[in-house]
């Protein structure tokens, strides 16, 4: 599987995470129709916090940490808020749409 991006063929792995990340919006555009998720500033404010973490520690959090940072700017933030956003797994899916490689193990650190 590969995504088209900026008219480059983009290679993923076999569950359709880039191997190497791609911060452009078209990036986001791009993953997020392949995997059905219509984008409102929700999305983009998760997919910004995802990528800011793996800018800064070079993988992605798992969902218990992701939720303790997320409640920082989005306090009444849940699990199911999450899920309602990104249903096949927060911490996972929101990793491949911000355009970052698979994360480790069960969903990050």
């Amino acid at each position: 599987m590969a995504y088209t991006i900026a008219g480059n063929e983009l290679e993923t792995d076999a569950d359709g995470y880039l191997l190497e990340p791609d911060y452009s919006e078209e990036a986001v555009n791009v993953i997020a129709a392949a995997e059905n998720i219509v984008l409102t500033p929700k999305h983009w404010e998760i997919i910004n916090y995802m990528r800011d973490q793996y800018r800064e520690h070079s993988h992605t959090p798992n969902f218990r940490n992701m939720m303790k940072d997320i409640n920082q700017f989005w306090p009444e933030a849940d699990s199911k808020a999450l899920y309602d956003l990104f249903p096949t797994g927060p911490a996972k899916q929101a990793a491949k749409i911000a355009g970052l490689p698979q994360p480790y193990g069960k969903g990050g650190y």
